[in-house]
């Protein structure tokens, strides 16, 4: 039977004790580990076997991996192609998920920690907060590399007035911020700019809408950056239901005072 496989496995937002303990043992268990050295922390690599054969795909396009992959196959080699955050945003991972079908190479994905959740737990922020947000916006700023789909611009996302998650966005933080209030977030609106968060080097800084471009010119940002942005960043005060002596599930009951004083702030 052929071990042949490539595993595409979160390294999660840097830290190399965040990733999971699926990616940690699949990334020790991998004859070959491709990464980007411009975007994984390279202590990641402290999981690789010593004789693993660690190749940098900073440099390479598709057509630079197909080999690796088509080698794989060729000398029955498990191979863990590793990338940043989640694989699932962002991560150009489907088409190399196509590509190996192609080959007929078998292939896997490990997910990984977002930088959007390392960034709200270093900030010590919920980004869901009961009466001030339920949703959570993962976007970036159009007119780039990338182009936007329709309906989907930044400002009008922003109407929303969710939270939002601002990926890929730092090198035009101008026009960033001003889609974000053209979009209807009061210039006072709480955000959040992050610099490699979880690397040693990490800088996250708190702002405001109003105030986030001057923040990024002023630590001279440009990559490696991401934004949270809207009104749970700065909330207070609020209780779940969850945990409410009012509100029952299969594995509590309800106090029956507490019930109908939950159903009195409902109405």
């Amino acid at each position: 039977m052929t071990r042949a496989k490539v595993w595409f496995v979160g390294a999660g937002p840097g830290a190399a004790d965040l990733l999971t303990l699926r990616a940690a043992r699949v990334i020790a268990a991998a004859d070959v580990v491709i990464w980007a050295a411009s975007l994984v922390h390279p202590d990641v690599l402290g999981h690789a076997r010593p004789d693993a054969e660690i190749v940098d795909s900073a440099a390479l396009a598709l057509e630079g991996v197909r080999p690796l992959y088509q080698r794989a196959l060729a000398e029955d080699l498990v191979v863990a192609r590793v990338h940043s955050g989640d694989p699932a945003l962002w991560g150009a991972v489907q088409e190399q998920r196509e590509l190996c079908d192609g080959l007929g190479l078998a292939h896997e994905t490990v997910p990984g920690v977002s930088a959007f959740t390392a960034v709200a737990a270093i900030a010590g922020r919920e980004l869901t907060v009961p009466g001030v947000a339920q949703s959570v916006i993962l976007t970036r700023l159009g007119g780039g590399k990338t182009p936007m789909p329709a309906g989907e611009g930044l400002r009008a996302l922003a109407t929303h007035g969710a939270t939002m998650a601002v990926f890929l966005s730092a090198a035009r933080s101008g026009q960033l911020q001003a889609e974000l209030l053209s979009g209807g977030y009061p210039p006072g609106t709480p955000a959040i700019v992050a610099y490699q968060a979880t690397w040693p080097d990490e800088l996250v800084v708190g702002c405001t809408v109003a105030t986030l471009a001057e923040t990024v010119r002023a630590h001279k940002l440009w990559k490696h950056t991401l934004f949270l942005v809207g009104p749970a960043l700065g909330a207070s005060g609020g209780r779940s239901h969850l945990y409410h002596p009012g509100h029952f599930h299969g594995f509590r009951k309800a106090d029956p005072a507490a019930r109908r004083d939950l159903r009195k702030a409902r109405s």
